[in-house]
């Protein structure tokens, strides 16, 4: 008399606890950055509803700067911007991993590219607010 059973390989599943990102500092970090592009995306929606809005017209587009001038979402665009310097940095710091420059037969240290790429990005944020504020 043959009898089926299930004969199920004994695999190893490893048990990884909710928080395994907080064991780890680069987890956590790596975590944040992950995060960080939920409130950049939330941003961006807000930001093609302002467009939507503003070619409603000014009555409609008034009204919405009205509920952004609300304080949860004065809180919630200043912790949007502070996600997205922290996503730049964390972009620019990176590429000098990624990107190797060479000088010649020499090859650019990794954290002078990381300092270029910084110089950069506030150069012409700088030159940006500047444009906007005196144009």
């Amino acid at each position: 008399m043959n009898t089926v059973t299930s004969d199920k390989s004994k695999l190893y599943y490893p048990k990884m606890p909710a928080t395994w990102w907080l064991t780890k500092r680069a987890y956590f970090l790596f975590m944040l950055r992950e995060l960080s592009s939920v409130f950049i995306a939330i941003f961006l929606v807000v930001f093609l509803i302002e467009i939507y809005q503003l070619l409603r017209g000014p009555a409609p587009y008034a009204a919405f700067l009205q509920r952004l001038a609300s304080p949860g979402w004065i809180v919630f665009h200043v912790v949007a911007l502070l996600f997205a310097l922290y996503h730049s940095f964390t972009w620019f710091s990176l590429t000098s991993k990624v990107q190797v420059v060479r000088v010649g037969a020499r090859r650019v240290p990794p954290p002078l590219v990381t300092a270029a790429n910084l110089a950069v990005w506030i150069v012409l944020s700088i030159v940006i607010l500047l444009v906007f504020l005196f144009a």
